[in-house]
């Protein structure tokens, strides 16, 4: 039996659920989240930001801590989505260092660097991290991100391991980036044709799972090789691409908003127009994962599974290694 004993925060979510059924084969896992589910292992009914987290982390003699919970979508209530995405990290920090826990793994996201027109081509794990004030999503991931660097230097016997996931997509995706592809056409404002890189959920699983076993340290890129623009997605999935005004779409987001049509404000059209493309190269050649989807064959699948897509294209139509 394995001397580790892992507790998962958000583990009756998607990816959570998912991850401590598979780890829950190998070594004793626990969980906390705010929702029940049925599972292969104990789900504690807590929130992230509750101070007994601590005590519950020492009881269960917890050596590994996967903090997965998170605010994904973007909605109107910042502070929530701060004391949950920012204070809640921040809790959980302080309880490990309490239980003397040995290994934190945290899934940052691929958005912390932000959507910016100066990115470079390919992000690195090195370049700075910028976020976004307009996405509060974003925003907080620059924050925790800079947090986690702050207790790196000041507690350095809890050893981090920190994901930037891309876009994460699979057979049963149900997100905001699932709902840009389910249209009758897919949206490029402004026709930046900026390009997206996509992560086969079950690699994120298994990356988790590669780095908990080996209680690996480092930040990492979690992106399938290689990306796919807007055209050839639209081509793909044998859609038209719209490439209206970016003026355009903002005013009607605007009005969307204020009408409480949408949750999506004008600024956030830079979402589609500066996606952030990851570089793997670390995660390959550092961590020693090999994603087993490149971003085009993640996205032919998910388009099949999720949305009954029948593909004009093949999808090694785009992407390539890299």
């Amino acid at each position: 039996m394995s001397d580790k004993k892992v507790l998962i925060t958000g583990a009756a979510g998607y990816i959570g659920h998912q991850l401590g059924e598979l780890l829950a084969q190998e070594m004793p896992v626990v969980g906390v989240d705010v929702r029940s589910r049925p599972a292969a292992f104990p789900i504690f009914s807590m929130d992230i930001c509750d101070e007994a987290l601590g005590e519950l982390l020492r009881a269960e003699e917890v050596t590994h801590v996967v903090h997965l919970a998170s605010v994904m979508a973007a909605g109107r209530d910042r502070a929530a989505e701060y004391r949950i995405d920012v204070e809640g990290t921040e809790n959980v920090l302080k309880a490990c260092l309490y239980a003397g826990v040995k290994h934190i793994t945290v899934t940052s996201s691929g958005a912390a660097y932000g959507y910016h027109a100066d990115n470079p081509k390919w992000l690195e794990e090195h370049h700075r991290l910028r976020g976004n004030p307009e996405f509060g999503y974003s925003d907080h991931k620059r924050l925790v991100e800079e947090m986690l660097a702050a207790y790196r230097k000041q507690h350095p016997q809890l050893q981090q391991l920190i994901f930037r996931p891309c876009s994460v997509i699979g057979a049963t995706t149900n997100n905001k980036i699932g709902e840009l592809f389910s249209g009758s056409a897919i949206l490029d404002p402004g026709g930046h044709n900026s390009p997206f890189v996509f992560i086969w959920d079950q690699d994120v699983i298994r990356a988790i799972q590669f780095g908990v076993q080996r209680s690996a340290a480092g930040i990492y890129n979690l992106a399938g090789d290689g990306a796919l623009t807007p055209a050839e997605i639209a081509q793909l999935l044998g859609k038209p691409l719209r490439k209206p005004p970016v003026w355009l779409v903002k005013t009607l987001l605007g009005i969307g908003y204020f009408l409480h049509l949408t949750d999506k404000q004008p600024g956030q059209v830079m979402f589609l127009q500066y996606r952030p493309v990851l570089l793997n190269r670390r995660l390959k050649e550092e961590l020693g994962y090999i994603p087993q989807k490149t971003s085009a064959e993640a996205f032919a699948y998910f388009a099949r599974e999720a949305l009954g897509a029948e593909l004009v294209q093949p999808a090694e139509m785009a992407g390539g290694a890299v």
